[in-house]
């Protein structure tokens, strides 16, 4: 028993890491940015809230599971931007990798369960996946409305490009939360372009 606590603890410390894992999305404050750590619990939150409006039925408790451990490979791989300039396929790579290591920390049972639930949300073909994705990019939107485009200027985002890099997602997952955002998205690039 010892040994498994031993290695749960070992996780849950390295998990501490992702506090310190800076995101490109600021507070809606503006006062700093945001840790990776931080939008893992919020965008968890979003999905308790949110959950009515997922295209199909869910299953919130998994879907919260899925958010919490969903950027865990951050503290290997970074956090990496939407509308920034990486290599997808080297990030996959990098990330992969990150979640070897980092759900390798667990007991074997959790390290599988872990690493497996990770992977649902990656391949995101499952309904809850589907709606943790577009959670996931809701949440950064949100935060860019409420600081006057936050961080859309310094990566030159367009509207086209909000729609393909995120409104795909949020559409496949929760069409009413975008077609919601895509008003107000629309308002700030009319009054700020």
């Amino acid at each position: 028993m010892s040994h498994r606590i031993d290695a749960q603890l070992a996780f849950l410390i390295e998990a501490d890491k992702l506090k310190s894992t800076l995101r490109a999305t600021t507070l809606c404050d503006r006062s700093r940015r945001e840790n990776s750590g931080e939008h893992s619990w919020h965008i968890a939150l979003y999905a308790m809230v949110m959950a009515e409006h997922a295209v199909r039925p869910i299953r919130v408790d998994r879907v919260i599971k899925m958010l919490l451990i969903h950027d865990i490979v951050e503290i290997d791989a970074g956090d990496n931007p939407i509308h920034g300039n990486h290599d997808p396929a080297e990030q996959d790579v990098i990330e992969q990798k990150a979640a070897d290591r980092i759900f390798g920390l667990l007991p074997t049972d959790q390290a599988s369960a872990f690493r497996a639930l990770w992977n649902e949300f990656e391949a995101a073909e499952t309904d809850d996946a589907i709606f943790a994705k577009s959670i996931d990019r809701v949440q950064p939107v949100i935060a860019n409305l409420e600081t006057d485009g936050g961080t859309w200027p310094e990566y030159n985002v367009t509207p086209a490009q909000l729609q393909t890099r995120v409104g795909v997602k949020v559409q496949r997952g929760a069409p009413a939360i975008w077609n919601t955002l895509k008003t107000r998205i629309d308002t700030w690039f009319t009054q700020n372009t």
